[in-house]
């Protein structure tokens, strides 16, 4: 068994520098090489962390015998070719997300996955939070009772990336706030329902803020080309229609003037006992002197709730990551699915 995982990162941007740090405070795991194709992030990351082995080319790096995963955080549509040549080198991989562009290139991605052996995981990090796995041992004790409806949104108020980066632009990244925002925080309200079967969904989304120029945050530190238009959603919500009769609401939005008050993210269940509201994480209920709020006491901070240390580990320990690979691919079915019902304007069917 591997003691201490050695790991190399390829795309140093905001996710790929978070990355980094993660790495430096993880115990079982080195930062050993970088691979960066603008010479200014490579040269700040390198320095900044203290890495003298720096690559232009990825595949540099993955020719290296001494790095046995990679952290990869690159532009959406490089995805694709830059998880299969890892896992062709025989690397562990641990992606940000989405996980692809369409369908057809997740499944190609997990075949690959599969074929090698190799551990090949999406950061998706709502999911190990403390309050989520709160949450979950909450559902399954049937505090909530039988569980109807419920709702998950990620709203900012001027949190579009740099426009004119590759986040703006969908042939580069697939989508805008919905494949962003809205799969994240999806991703963490199926998970704690406990399936991700998903039998239709009728969804909107537009574009409010960012064609005019506002709601930017500053975000994203890709190159920026001003002549690019904006052709992505900076707003999305879906009724996606669940098993059982259960429903589940989805908002998400890059831009918006919702409140100061309201919380940029969350999820919230109805049950037939209870109902529960994250972040943060509290009960709702009857007592006896009418409706009362329960604020949950939250367990001490776990070092998996980091998805660099929960990656690590699952590669070391050699357990299966809590991030499954067939539920980030009917994920991905679910998105193209909003994506589809949005365009066509109707409620569209999934198969299975």
């Amino acid at each position: 068994m591997l003691e201490r995982l050695r790991c190399g990162v390829i795309g140093t941007g905001a996710c790929g520098l978070a990355q980094l740090s993660s790495l430096l405070h993880c115990s079982q795991a080195t930062a050993v090489a970088i691979a960066e194709s603008h010479p200014k992030r490579a040269k700040e990351a390198a320095d900044r962390y203290r890495l003298s082995r720096s690559y232009t080319r990825y595949r540099d790096l993955l020719d290296q015998p001494d790095v046995d995963a990679v952290l990869v955080a690159v532009p959406n549509d490089q995805h694709l070719q830059v998880v299969i040549d890892a896992l062709t080198a025989r690397k562990h991989v641990l992606l940000e997300p989405p996980l692809a562009l369409t369908v057809k290139e997740a499944t190609r991605m997990i075949e690959v996955a599969r074929k090698t052996k190799r551990v090949f995981m999406v950061a998706q990090g709502l999911r190990l939070n403390r309050q989520t796995q709160l949450a979950r041992q909450v559902i399954e004790r049937g505090d909530l009772g039988e569980i109807y409806h419920a709702r998950a949104f990620w709203v900012r108020r001027a949190g579009i990336p740099r426009i004119g980066s590759w986040y703006t632009q969908r042939r580069y990244s697939g989508g805008g706030c919905l494949i962003d925002l809205g799969a994240r925080i999806l991703d963490a309200c199926l998970y704690l329902l406990g399936g991700f079967e998903v039998k239709a969904v009728s969804a909107v989304a537009s574009a409010r803020f960012g064609p005019r120029g506002l709601g930017e945050s500053g975000w994203g530190g890709g190159e920026i080309d001003p002549k690019r238009p904006f052709d992505v959603e900076d707003f999305g919500a879906a009724l996606l229609r669940l098993g059982g009769g259960r429903t589940l609401m989805l908002e998400s939005a890059w831009a918006s003037q919702a409140g100061a008050e309201v919380r940029e993210q969350g999820i919230d269940f109805w049950g037939t006992k209870a109902g529960l509201s994250l972040y943060p994480a509290r009960l709702f209920r009857s007592g006896d002197s009418g409706h009362e709020t329960v604020n949950l006491n939250l367990p001490l901070a776990w070092e998996d709730e980091d998805p660099v240390h929960h990656f690590v580990r699952s590669v070391i320990e050699g357990r299966r990551p809590l991030v499954g690979l067939e539920e980030s691919l009917q994920l991905q079915r679910i998105v193209a699915a909003c994506y589809a019902s949005a365009a066509a304007g109707k409620e569209i069917k999934l198969e299975g």
